[in-house]
């Protein structure tokens, strides 16, 4: 469904000789990084083995929040939520954002704690969150039930944009700004001289370049674990649908304990049952088990731990391979998974107990994407070590589309070499090996 809604734009078909800089992928975290540089003034070609967001950049809920982060990443959701605000000015494109607000309301002791807990960390540092009791909450949402949730936490600045649109509403930009984007062109490699990066190889030939970002999502584990630098990266099934309602749910986006919302600019809404997601075994389950184990005891609520036939696809992906060979990149253009459809159920009959105006929506789409998660939920932006000249933007968890313009900034101003907008210390790609976890051995 979402290949069929999602918009398609003109894209290059010559491949350069050389590059300042390479970007390797084409969601939200690829293309913001190309935008910046392009509008930094560099010669900026990014490669992408698919089309431009068709992958986890235009299957997420559409959110734009800094409330509910965990406090290391909110510089940079914050910073990105400001970059939103100014984006479609800035550039002449419309992505859809709207600051709308977002809203979580709390019906368990634990919810409750959970957000209360996030509303005192938002008053330490002066966000615009705000505490809501049944009675508040009824006047800010007056399509919900009446005395079902016990307290709400809302941001007024938090807000939405449309995934299917934003992603190449932002590459349009780049391209006017005299990038080179190449549709259905992946990468299979780097090659160094003297220890530094100097060539991008893809399908259709070599740019000569120094310097990369690897912003490949869900597959960056498997592009590193080629050149013996582990990533630890897992991949988290999320299904999501799209319904129509007879009346108003509001504007904002709303979360609950059991199910999330936000309106569609096309009329509809987008729902999910939040707090479920699907982690299905794979070969790369067992080698990561002892640096996931504690984010699996702590967060075994919220995922869903599945056996099925990716186990037996992923054994039979090569994981090593040579610049002269098809990659798994050229066989795979897409990450295209089946929606979990009893979900979708599941997410529609928790919305109707807590707004009753959802009672008898009508499903019109479903979809399901591959979220890249890394053990503690934080991105990874910053230089891979063992790999001079190469950089690395991924395993967003969830959080890409709200926080990919902020990442897209950090991420250019350290190709760049200038001082980066946000502390890049706790996105350290070394963080990791500081926790068990081998320099190399990804295979």
């Amino acid at each position: 469904m979402i290949l069929d809604v999602l918009q398609r734009i003109e894209t290059d078909t010559q491949l350069p000789d050389a590059a300042d800089v390479v970007i390797i992928g084409g969601g939200i975290a690829g293309v913001t990084a190309t935008l910046f540089l392009a509008e930094a003034g560099l010669k900026v070609v990014l490669c992408e083995k698919g089309v431009i967001a068709g992958e986890q950049s235009s299957r997420n809920w559409g959110w734009v929040r800094q409330m509910g982060r965990d406090p290391v990443e909110l510089p940079l959701t914050m910073g990105s939520l400001d970059i939103w605000r100014g984006m479609d000015k800035r550039f002449g494109i419309d992505t859809g954002f709207r600051e709308t607000g977002i809203t979580y309301v709390c019906r368990t002791p634990r919810e409750v704690k959970e957000f209360a807990d996030w509303a005192d960390l938002a008053d330490r540092i002066g966000m615009a969150s705000e505490r809501l009791d049944p009675a508040a909450l009824a006047r800010k949402l007056p399509a919900i039930a009446r005395d079902r949730f016990k307290f709400a936490l809302h941001t007024k600045d938090d807000g939405r944009a449309e995934p299917w649109r934003a992603v190449p509403q932002m590459a349009m930009a780049a391209r006017r700004l005299g990038a080179t984007i190449i549709e259905n062109c992946a990468v299979r490699g780097v090659e160094t001289s003297a220890g530094h990066l100097s060539e991008v190889v893809t399908e259709k030939g070599t740019i000569r370049t120094e310097r990369a970002i690897l912003a490949g999502g869900a597959w960056s584990r498997m592009f590193l674990g080629n050149k013996g630098v582990n990533f630890p990266q897992l991949k988290l099934h999320g299904t999501v649908a799209r319904v129509e309602i007879d009346g108003d749910a509001g504007d904002m986006p709303v979360g609950g304990g059991d199910f999330a919302f936000r309106k569609r600019l096309d009329g509809g809404y987008t729902v999910a049952r939040r707090n479920w997601n699907v982690a299905q075994i794979t070969p790369d389950s067992f080698r990561l088990l002892g640096t996931y184990l504690p984010t699996l005891m702590s967060s075994w609520r919220e995922i869903q731990v599945r056996l099925n036939g990716e186990f037996l696809k992923e054994a039979g992906m090569p994981r090593k391979w040579g610049h002269d060979q098809q990659t798994t990149f050229e066989k795979i253009r897409t990450l295209d998974p089946q929606p979990m459809e009893h979900y979708n159920r599941h997410a529609l009959k928790n919305l109707a107990r807590a707004f009753p105006v959802f009672a008898g929506a009508r499903m019109t789409h479903s979809w399901a994407g591959l979220i890249d998660a890394t053990p503690d939920a934080i991105p990874a932006i910053g230089p891979v070590k063992e790999i001079p000249g190469l950089f690395l933007s991924s395993g967003y968890s969830g959080h890409g589309f709200g926080s990919g313009p902020g990442g897209g900034q950090l991420v250019s101003d350290l190709v760049r070499g200038v001082t980066p907008t946000f502390d890049p210390e706790p996105f350290s790609l070394e963080r990791f090996k500081t926790k068990g976890l081998r320099p190399g051995g990804a295979a």
